[in-house]
């Protein structure tokens, strides 16, 4: 009688995400990621995607899906939340760092060399080449509007919602009108149990992040807690702080700080925040806020790197350098405070109805918020001819019609611009 042998079969499960990492492979993986990375949070989120969940393997589809569940949920930069979490969980707190620095610096650079080379633009072609970075800033937040309005605003209550916000905001100046049209819209979203928009829901259909990527994460329930009290702290305490001992320096911490605490809804929502702070105040004037914007469309990298360009053109006492630092670090710490102080208790926490139907509300008021900066003071600070008006359309058919990205906008509109001002 023979013996029959049997082979084994080949195995073909994917390998398991690897479980550690140095903060030197976290710094060089998102120093790529942030050298390379245009065209917005979204497009970030699969470039990460792509490079460190499908190459790299530094964790599963599932974990991904719900860390960027979490960081979307969150005010802030949801893709540089993504980015430190990553980071957070591959190396602890020193990959964190290295991660958020990596992604975060070589736009910061180009910013601050921008603001720092502004007086080379005094010629003719110069100033039509900053007139074409305004304009570009009106067709991407225009293109931002539709998107959100088209995802965040489908039914008729929210709509009205983000109305609502926008006449307020429009109505009454100052950031205080900002944060109560987004508050009272959160309640009533709670009052009228709103429903999550169909993304929202997707996200929250996923399987929960694992207790092993959680736990690789490092971080527990006192240091979330202690997180969590900082940010309230610093939100609190820092407005308190300048009434008592006045400085500039101090006040820009605590605008850019509340700046980047009340951002819901991405990126482009920092931009009606941060005029008020600093337009308002005069610090900066609105054509050169305009014209940082509008660069800042043209690098890679979070776009709250814009912050490192007001703080540079903000000339406080301590020089140009001192202010771009000071800005960028206030700007994200906020969301960064956050992200570690929800991430022990997000599995709780996002499957509370309250929760969603109070961000269906805030997010509908987002939408309306970007709208009203969309008039005042983009469009009316950048349109004033016929012919600017017409570059600022085609830079949003390109957008729009022909998807392009918006690197591609913002060559257009600079070329474009310069020969407006030759002519």
């Amino acid at each position: 009688m023979t013996r029959s042998t049997s082979v084994p079969r080949k195995q073909t499960t994917p390998p398991a995400p690897q479980p550690h990492g140095s903060a030197g492979e976290v710094f060089r993986a998102f120093l790529k990621l942030g050298l390379t990375s245009f065209g917005g949070p979204i497009a970030h989120l699969g470039y990460f995607r792509e490079e460190l969940v499908l190459r790299r393997k530094w964790l599963d589809e599932a974990a991904y899906a719900d860390l960027v569940a979490l960081c979307q949920f969150l005010p802030g930069p949801a893709s540089s939340q993504v980015g430190f979490a990553l980071g957070l969980m591959r190396a602890g707190p020193l990959g964190a760092l290295a991660a958020w620095t990596a992604f975060t610096l070589p736009s910061a650079l180009l910013l601050v060399a921008f603001a720092l080379s502004a007086p080379l633009f005094a010629d003719p072609l110069g100033q039509g080449l900053v007139s074409g970075l305004k304009l570009v800033a009106v067709a991407i937040i225009a293109h931002a509007v539709l998107g959100m309005a088209k995802a965040l605003c489908p039914d008729r209550e929210r709509a009205t919602l983000a109305f609502a916000a926008a006449a307020i905001v429009l109505l009454v100046a100052g950031p205080l009108a900002q944060v109560a049209a987004i508050a009272l819209a959160a309640l009533i979203g709670l009052t009228l149990k709103l429903p999550e928009s169909a993304p929202a829901r997707a996200r929250a259909s996923r399987p929960p992040i694992s207790r092993a990527s959680v736990s690789r994460a490092s971080v527990s329930r006192t240091a979330g807690l202690v997180c969590l009290a900082l940010f309230f702290v610093l939100l609190v305490g820092l407005p308190l702080a300048q009434l008592a001992a006045p400085s500039q320096a101090l006040a820009v911490l605590d605008a850019f700080y509340r700046a980047g605490a009340l951002v819901f809804g991405g990126g482009h929502v920092v931009l009606p925040l941060l005029e008020a702070e600093v337009v308002s105040s005069g610090w900066v004037g609105a054509e050169t806020f305009l014209a940082g914007y509008g660069a800042a469309q043209a690098v890679p990298g979070p776009l709250f790197t814009f912050a490192a360009y007001l703080g540079a053109v903000i000339a406080l006492p301590q020089g140009a350098v001192f202010g771009a630092a000071l800005a960028l670090v206030a700007i994200f710490l906020p969301g960064l405070l956050l992200l570690v102080g929800v991430l022990p208790f997000w599995q709780a926490f996002r499957a509370r109805p309250f929760a969603r139907a109070a961000m269906a509300g805030a997010n509908a008021a987002v939408v309306g918020i970007l709208g009203a900066a969309l008039y005042d003071p983009v469009f009316t600070s950048a349109v004033t001819t016929p012919a600017q008006f017409t570059l600022a359309l085609a830079c949003f058919v390109l957008l729009t019609a022909w998807k392009a990205p918006p690197w591609v906008a913002v060559l257009v509109a600079g070329l474009g611009g310069m020969l407006i001002g030759a002519a």
